[in-house]
């Protein structure tokens, strides 16, 4: 699968699971501590709307950051958790729609131009695609309704596990990953967040 067939099946994984809760089942924890539905609902739904500034940069060459600062990422998503919850699914889906017709609308000389993500690198637009995936196939999973990372594409679990293998490596965990992964700890380490 291409990164943006993963793209597609993970926010069609993330908007069924969505689309299935019972209202009154949105104040229920999800797998991030701290974090609601309510919370991890709005933070899908900011995050599309983040990507398409980002897909509005690669555009128009007119320099648009995901956020203003983490300070007012964090604002946006307690003030989303408080809304209706009809209002917060009709969000969450139009605003996965609208990132896929930006992406599909993103002319083919416009991949190759740079952004700059939340956490300050420089990367490709083709990257936008990636980011996004990662966003819905393991927020899927963080919602705790009983999809896992064993509903996922093979090929995506893998390019996942690579991918946080790489964050960890560049925070300086190798020796304590190499030791749990070798089995020479009987417990994982503890890792913190991985974005």
């Amino acid at each position: 699968m291409s990164t943006r067939d993963w793209m597609d099946e993970g926010t069609r994984l993330v908007l069924d699971a969505i689309g299935k809760l019972a209202d009154d089942e949105f104040d229920a924890p999800t797998l991030l501590p701290g974090w609601t539905r309510r919370h991890l609902v709005a933070h899908l739904h900011y995050n599309a709307e983040a990507l398409r500034r980002l897909v509005s940069w690669a555009r128009t060459g007119v320099e648009a950051r995901m956020y203003e600062s983490a300070e007012q990422r964090a604002a946006e998503i307690a003030e989303g958790a408080k809304l209706p919850v009809a209002e917060l699914r009709r969000r969450v889906r139009e605003s996965a729609d609208a990132l896929a017709a930006d992406l599909d609308a993103l002319p083919a000389d416009a991949w190759s131009h740079q952004v700059v993500t939340a956490q300050g690198r420089t990367v490709p637009a083709t990257e936008i695609v990636w980011m996004r995936t990662r966003e819905v196939a393991v927020h899927a999973v963080d919602l705790a309704t009983g999809t896992g990372f064993e509903d996922l594409p093979d090929d995506l679990v893998q390019a996942l596990v690579e991918d946080a293998l790489k964050r960890r490596l560049a925070q300086g965990q190798g020796p304590a990953l190499a030791r749990w992964l070798t089995g020479r700890a009987s417990q994982a380490p503890d890792l913190g967040p991985w974005l």
